[in-house]
């Protein structure tokens, strides 16, 4: 069986900017994969490769980055989405700084998001078509984290941000055969998460979803296990770890737009410093 080339996006809210910088240079340097896939804002962003729409998400998030309409506590308390659905999921892309559905459809690169079912703690992975309708719900899906965004209920099943189940989906590629995975991450590679200061509070939360809880409580464990086999991987020459080489100082929402721009500056020059890395790998 052929290998395939594949890129997996890890979620972190804003700090997905860096991860945009990187995929624009590799659009502009004709990097291409044979499938990818992203974690809530991962894939929220991460779909403008495919659809090979470069800035575009640097764009809106400095437009919109203090704006109350886009992401604010006001939104939460109002419709208990920290970033606003409606706002996100369909003004913009379909409005304000349009998302080429076409183009998304016609690039031949396979792009799966990762979503946490909430009644069973798995992660759950789906293949988008086009990027409308059922497609959006699922990027949505893949980027509501839990208490900050209601459950979005797609086929009888109610789900939330991939992070929760599968931080950095390292796992789901291999699954159909030979692979390289390029991994995009938000924190740099010596970041290890601790576990959460607030676990009884966790606990009270989540008390009526008990397989999230299960998740939550032990994420920490999970994230930091996944962080260890990604370096055995990439010493066997079966990975490559794209990371921040610092840790990217962003609040999850209201930033400055020069912060958001200088996030996303960081991820174009990691890009450029690793080129050569990256095309040997991947040849």
């Amino acid at each position: 069986m052929k290998e395939k080339t594949s890129l997996v996006l890890e979620g972190g809210a804003i700090r997905d900017i860096f991860t945009t910088g990187v995929l624009d240079v590799f659009l502009d340097n004709n990097i291409t994969f044979d499938q990818a896939v992203g974690v809530s804002a991962g894939a929220a962003f991460g779909v403008n490769y495919k659809s090979h729409q470069p800035q575009r998400a640097l764009r809106y998030n400095k437009r919109f980055a203090k704006d109350d309409h886009y992401a604010s506590l006001k939104s939460w308390r109002k419709t208990g989405n920290l970033y606003n659905v409606e706002m996100c999921y369909h003004i913009i892309p379909d409005l304000i700084d349009y998302f080429d559905y076409d183009a998304f459809a016609r690039d031949p690169m396979d792009f799966w998001v990762c979503a946490t079912d909430i009644q069973t703690g798995e992660p759950t992975f789906h293949r988008l078509i086009s990027g409308r309708g059922e497609d959006m719900n699922w990027i949505r899906a893949s980027a509501s984290i839990p208490v900050f965004a209601t459950p979005v209920e797609i086929d009888g099943r109610t789900y939330w941000d991939g992070g929760v189940s599968d931080s950095i989906p390292i796992d789901f590629f291999p699954r159909f055969g030979p692979t390289k995975q390029v991994v995009i991450t938000t924190q740099p590679r010596d970041y290890r998460k601790t576990p959460g200061k607030h676990q009884r509070l966790y606990s009270r939360i989540f008390k009526d979803y008990p397989a999230v809880k299960a998740r939550v409580l032990n994420r920490a464990n999970d994230y930091n296990h996944t962080l260890e086999k990604m370096l055995e991987l990439e010493k066997a020459g079966e990975m490559l770890v794209i990371a921040p080489p610092e840790p990217l100082k962003v609040k999850t929402f209201k930033n400055s737009p020069q912060a958001v721009q200088h996030i996303y500056d960081i991820g174009v020059k990691t890009a450029y410093n690793n080129l050569q890395k990256i095309r040997q790998f991947l040849n």
